[in-house]
């Protein structure tokens, strides 16, 4: 495993870990044991823990400082979303086009999702990353991370994981180096939860490609 130390201007000196199958391999142990982990995805760079483990998710919570909104999911493939949202039929014509993507799909959450994750509502947005790392972290884990992008919250979105390091310091217990994030931008969001269409962010996929497969 290749460990870097590098000295972050008012944080202690942090490891961080280029990604291969080693270190990925740890950040999957950092997440099963509780701990936080940043990682590159296809928009910005992530922090994320296990959904599951309402003692991480508050400690993640804290780490982005004043965030009120719902955490996103990320997941491996369609099959483990199902077992955190209502899959609808109009997501899956959306997730066949642009999954693996950078595009957000909020749905109703399923009740077994822990409430702090969606900060009581009943709604959660969740994601498959076209990206290698996020991607074997998924693959290679339980199938499901908290995606939000790896900034204090209020603060630009991270493209690298020395942006990450220098927001997030010791706060985080491992941080993947896997590049510059590609897309540098947050995903698109649709808002399929009342069955209907409706985009809270316009990203990386324009409301027209969108529009090409609803409308």
């Amino acid at each position: 495993m290749l460990v870097q130390k590098r000295r972050v201007e008012g944080e202690s000196t942090l490891r961080i870990l280029k990604a291969s199958q080693s270190s990925i391999s740890e950040a999957i142990r950092v997440v099963k044991f509780g701990g936080l982990i940043v990682y590159p995805t296809d928009t910005v760079y992530g922090l994320g823990c296990d959904p599951f483990n309402t003692l991480a998710v508050k400690r993640l919570i804290d780490a982005k400082g004043q965030r009120k909104k719902p955490l996103p999911i990320l997941a491996s493939d369609i099959e483990h979303i199902k077992t955190v949202a209502e899959v609808t039929e109009t997501a899956e014509k959306l997730a066949r086009k642009f999954w693996p993507g950078p595009l957000t799909i909020v749905l109703k959450k399923k009740p077994q999702l822990p409430e702090i994750v969606t900060f009581g509502r009943d709604t959660v947005g969740v994601r498959v990353p076209n990206h290698p790392v996020a991607l074997e972290l998924l693959r290679q884990g339980n199938g499901l991370l908290i995606g939000t992008s790896a900034n204090i919250s209020g603060k630009k979105s991270t493209v690298t994981a020395e942006d990450a390091a220098k927001q997030l310091g010791d706060k985080v217990d491992l941080i993947l180096d896997g590049g510059r994030a590609t897309l540098g931008k947050g995903s698109t969001v649709v808002n399929l939860a009342d069955r209907r269409f409706r985009v809270e962010r316009i990203g990386p996929i324009s409301l027209k490609e969108i529009e090409s497969i609803l409308v």
